[in-house]
């Protein structure tokens, strides 16, 4: 396999939050198993490179793509962040990639302490 597949599929696994753990589990398979496929030392059939597709919610086009980086702007109708849709495009510069993927963590954080906030105005 190559290993820009294996990568590839890292990238999109990261980006979702997703353990090996929880892949292998979803793929019906162990750990070890698994990072065999992100490390590229094991061959994949076209069966799991859809199954992994459809657990990373991408195309298997995206998966195959070795030459452009992923990047993933979350908004709705609009134009704020909550309760938002995913469109995917891509850019093949790495500088604006993590700092699009830090600008995502914060908008994490924010949301996380959103919901902490309204739960403790739920428990008064």
């Amino acid at each position: 396999m190559n290993n820009s597949i294996g990568e590839n599929i890292r990238k999109h696994r990261e980006f979702k939050g997703y353990s090996q753990e929880y892949m292998a589990q979803e793929l019906g398979i162990n750990q070890s198993s698994y990072a065999k496929i992100e490390k590229g030392s094991t061959k994949l059939t076209v069966d799991r490179l859809q199954r992994i597709s459809e657990v990373l919610e991408v195309e298997v086009s995206t998966l195959l793509n070795s030459s452009k980086q992923p990047i993933f702007n979350q908004t709705n109708e609009n134009g704020s962040y909550a309760n938002g849709y995913i469109e995917n495009f891509y850019i093949e510069n790495k500088e604006i990639t993590e700092k699009l993927l830090q600008s995502k963590d914060e908008l994490i954080k924010k949301l996380e302490e959103q919901v902490s906030f309204l739960k403790k105005l739920l428990d008064k």
